[in-house]
């Protein structure tokens, strides 16, 4: 019980951390031009910003904050919190653009709330095994590659906000396979300390994916708003790493009539982040500032 308090406290700090990040480096993404997208010119670029720097060491946070909850609790639990990560960001977003949080904010977060709480409540996850077997991550990494692939492609296809969302999916792909990544990597270190967490191939894998996933993070945020990567990023997020966690980590979550109010949990979830999604403070505080006049 200890263990899961401790999960879902360090799971919720994560969602924090990464939400005050998006916000940071929404900002700093916003300063660079459209000719620099899926470029390394780009991250060059924001390398230079002391604002997208800031929002780095916020990753740093969440990402060890995130190591801790998933070496006390299955991925099933810990990666589905992180919806509270789209209000949380909207929050920190008013607080920083200086934009006051109205009723539908707050209903927004609400609902958002009730539906993670009745889903966990429903779901009810066990945690399964602590590793993968290394054959079971062949299917699992290909299968990756090729929708990574293929929402890439598409976004390649688009422009604006279409790209943003299409782009903020496959860093939420890139993201959920880091977390399953990074859970199998810290049960080398309860199995043979540093050393065997330190030559296991899952810790530099765990490492390659974030990157990859933190770069199509910030080509989603150059290309459109932060509401439409947020709800993409979050949601997704959650329920691939929920999929990682049955299917790799032999997790278990309730069925049968269980599945209708973990329904109900996801339609607030998705009422709760178009709410937030539509209210002024998004649209005010997310938009592109007005060109400073010449």
């Amino acid at each position: 019980m200890m263990g899961r308090v401790i999960s879902v406290l360090f799971a919720v700090l994560t969602a924090l951390s990464n939400g005050s990040a998006s916000v940071l480096q929404r900002r700093a993404a916003m300063e660079v031009p459209d000719s620099e997208a899926m470029r390394l010119s780009l991250m060059t670029r924001l390398v230079r910003q002391k604002v997208w720097l800031a929002g780095i060491g916020l990753v740093i946070v969440a990402a060890v904050c995130q190591a801790i909850a998933l070496a006390t609790g299955p991925i099933a639990v810990v990666q589905p919190i992180f919806v509270i990560e789209l209000p949380l960001t909207l929050l920190v977003a008013g607080l920083v653009m200086r934009v006051r949080a109205d009723a539908a904010v707050w209903s927004g977060v609400a609902a958002v709330t009730a539906g993670l709480a009745l889903g966990m409540a429903a779901a009810a996850p066990v945690e399964g095994r602590d590793t993968v077997e290394d054959f079971a991550w062949i299917p699992a990494l290909l299968v990756t590659g090729v929708f990574e692939a293929g929402l890439i492609v598409a976004a390649l296809r688009t422009r604006g906000n279409a790209r943003a969302a299409l782009l903020g999916l496959a860093a939420a792909c890139g993201y959920a396979l880091t977390a399953a990544l990074m859970k199998d990597a810290m049960a080398n270190l309860d199995d043979g300390g540093v050393v065997a967490l330190l030559v296991s191939w899952q810790l530099y894998a765990t490492a390659a994916a974030g990157v990859g996933a933190l770069f199509l993070l910030q080509n989603a945020l150059q290309a459109g708003s932060l509401v439409a990567v947020q709800p993409m990023l979050t949601l997704g997020d959650a329920l691939i790493s929920v999929l990682y966690g049955v299917t790799l980590f032999d997790e278990e979550l309730r069925t049968g009539w269980w599945l209708l109010p973990e329904l109900v949990a996801l339609a607030l979830i998705a009422t709760g982040c178009v709410r937030l999604a539509r209210t002024p403070l998004a649209r005010g505080t997310l938009a592109p500032p007005p060109a400073a006049p010449r």
